[in-house]
């Protein structure tokens, strides 16, 4: 598991790199101000998740359900929180806007708080 969320880490910030630099320097020219600043607001989640799964990689066994439910609540909430405004980004700069996307958004950050708060719950477990 520990490996599994190495590889996830490292790609989700491999690709929140590419993806900002592709949102400052081609989408800028497509993108309204507000859909540059949530497609941004998708690359800075994006990759503060891809860092902390990578820090709890290298500092948990990943070996316990909760440990286990603490990254799996990370990398579902990001994928689905930063690639549906992609998606919604995208799709509207076009003047296509695919709305399916919109309810996948807070659904992925409730995954993230989740994730969060089962992190939070497993240092105050080990305070007890």
């Amino acid at each position: 598991m520990v490996l599994v969320a190495q590889l996830v880490g490292a790609l989700l910030g491999l690709l929140a790199v590419i993806f900002g630099a592709f949102g400052a320097h081609l989408l800028k020219k497509t993108f309204t101000a507000d859909q540059l600043n949530s497609f941004e607001t998708g690359v800075k989640y994006q990759m503060y998740h891809a860092l902390l799964i990578l820090m709890l990689s290298f500092n948990l066994n990943l070996e316990t359900g909760l440990e286990k439910a603490i990254i799996y609540c990370l990398i579902i909430g990001t994928i689905l929180f930063s690639f549906s405004i992609y998606g919604l980004c995208i799709s509207a700069s076009k003047g296509k806007k695919i709305k399916i996307l919109g309810p996948i958004t807070p659904l992925g950050g409730l995954f993230l708080v989740v994730g969060w708060g089962l992190l939070f719950y497993s240092f105050i477990k080990n305070l007890i």
